[in-house]
């Protein structure tokens, strides 16, 4: 039997997205405007085992906690995620992320003649279904369902 091993430091203040869809964690960090400039202090783990899951990854950020608008896109593409707020080592604040059930200007329509995709001032608006996940464009009615992180704006 392994012993249980710690392979990311804990952290003093800030976010760990936890429960993230094994090889989605490099989609979190660009949701979250994560590149390689940032000064933050940032820990990945992909492809952990989970009992859930099968495999998950996890992120760390420290001393930043998200907006929810951030959650919001995170739920689309790791609608199994959960935020845990971290201050002082502890972890004060968990949640899962919740599926909102319309999205505005945060996933492009990938009907390229939707209105959403002309010169026309419209943001891209959709309803979300979740089991299974599809997003329908209530401009055109096209469902999104798979490569939902290759359309987020």
């Amino acid at each position: 039997m392994r012993e249980k091993e710690m392979r990311i430091r804990r952290i003093e203040h800030g976010t760990v997205i936890d429960h993230i869809t094994g090889g989605q964690a490099l989609n979190v960090l660009h949701i979250l405007g994560i590149s390689g400039s940032t000064k933050a202090v940032v820990s990945v783990a992909m492809n952990v085992q989970s009992g859930v899951l099968k495999t998950k990854d996890i992120v760390k950020v420290e001393d930043r906690e998200l907006k929810q608008e951030e959650v919001d896109r995170i739920s689309l593409i790791a609608p199994e995620a959960t935020i845990n707020i971290i201050r002082d080592f502890k972890v004060i604040e968990k949640h899962t992320v919740d599926l909102p059930e319309i999205i505005e200007g945060v996933v492009k329509c990938a009907n390229p003649n939707c209105i959403s995709n002309t010169d026309e001032p419209v943001i891209s608006k959709f309803t979300v279904y979740k089991n299974p996940l599809e997003l329908r464009c209530i401009y055109c009615d096209h469902v999104i369902s798979e490569g939902i992180a290759g359309q987020l704006i």
